[in-house]
């Protein structure tokens, strides 16, 4: 189990899971930080200035995950760590690696008054040196309240459990933590455990519409990025099938018909997944009165809305994009078009007359 003690840039996360660690038997203190501070040496200069902030690495949110899992098989007990997450997106990719790992995160969320953290950043101890980069990483913090105010106002009051530490010292701080995780107020997050993938996989997703061609599109808690309704096919199930049982199961609606193909892809490996083959099935049009009864399970997914091919170019990743944008061509066209990695093979003249 893990202990994610969030909040802005002088909130007090890591006093409060020093002192958290002393209250709870067999707890372990996990400092992300640590992992940042290793791909500072392992990166070429050339890579790192690439991002503004090391968690927009995918490689530290991976090693996050995988350095969180093997402690906790190493030392067990309870993890405590101390650690500012702001992008939702990133949320859902540490905290979804954990979930398929069956690692429980108790996220709680400390709220001092703005005041308060301006005045903790100014008084922040910087490691003596140059009085520039003393300076430099106090205003990095302070130009970051802003974006905690956003989260804290936005996805942040959904997900995690407030603690308003404002006037309480580092040792009543971690009293109030042990407190809402033992007394079930700080409850272990809903997000939805899939297992992770030990080889290739076959996913089926199926496109549905409104009246308007808007393609619908759902929000999963689990991973970044907007999804087509579907998921992976079981072992000795029909594809178009397990389509139809993901769309009932996701949002509770029933497709009468077995819908038609679209595309088959072919998603390759890209550590740590496996790749494996990907297809898209037409799921049809829905009436407006049904689009208003869909229902979303908390714990998978957040939200649901339709978009315009433009509109998803923005809310998909790339290769997922990519795929839509050929399944639409092969919806138009009536036809069924074989991908690989996102890019037609084998159609000849029918690729350039659906471009």
């Amino acid at each position: 189990m893990i202990i994610w003690i969030n909040g802005a840039f002088g909130a007090g996360k890591t006093s409060a899971a020093r002192e958290l660690v002393e209250l709870i038997p067999d707890s372990t203190l996990y400092d992300p930080e640590v992992v940042g501070g290793a791909l500072r040496r392992l990166l070429p200069p050339k890579r790192l200035a690439e991002v503004m902030d090391y968690q927009d690495l995918p490689m530290w949110r991976r090693m996050v995950v995988d350095a969180a899992a093997a402690m906790l098989a190493e030392v067990g007990g309870v993890l405590v760590v101390p650690m500012t997450l702001l992008r939702q997106e990133y949320r859902d990719e540490v905290f979804g690696g954990l979930a398929a790992r069956r690692i429980p995160v108790h996220h709680v969320l400390l709220t001092p008054d703005e005041t308060i953290l301006r005045t903790r950043i100014a008084d922040r101890e910087v490691p003596p040196g140059d009085p520039e980069t003393e300076e430099r990483v106090r205003q990095w913090s302070a130009d970051h309240i802003e974006p905690y105010r956003a989260a804290r106002d936005g996805w942040l009051a959904r997900d995690a459990y407030p603690v308003d530490n404002g006037r309480l010292t580092p040792a009543e701080t971690a009293r109030a933590i042990a407190d809402a995780v033992r007394g079930g107020q700080a409850g272990a997050c809903s997000i939805v455990q899939t297992p992770e993938p030990t080889g290739e996989t076959l996913a089926a997703g199926v496109l549905l519409f409104d009246e308007r061609d808007r393609v619908l599109l759902v929000d999963p808690t689990y991973k970044p990025g907007w999804e087509f309704p579907g998921g992976v096919v079981e072992a000795g199930e029909p594809p178009a099938r397990a389509g139809m049982r993901e769309v009932t199961e996701e949002i509770g609606l029933r497709l009468d018909t077995v819908p038609r193909l679209l595309v088959v892809d072919w998603e390759r490996p890209r550590p740590p997944g496996y790749g494996g083959l990907r297809l898209l099935f037409d799921g049809g049009r829905i009436a407006a009165d049904r689009a208003a009864r869909l229902l979303l399970p908390g714990a998978e997914l957040r939200g649901w809305r339709f978009a315009t091919e433009s509109e998803a170019a923005g809310m998909l990743p790339p290769v997922r994009f990519e795929r839509l944008r050929w399944a639409l061509r092969a919806r138009e066209s009536g036809t069924v078009l074989n991908l690989e990695a996102g890019v037609p093979v084998g159609m000849g003249e029918l690729v350039r007359d659906v471009e």
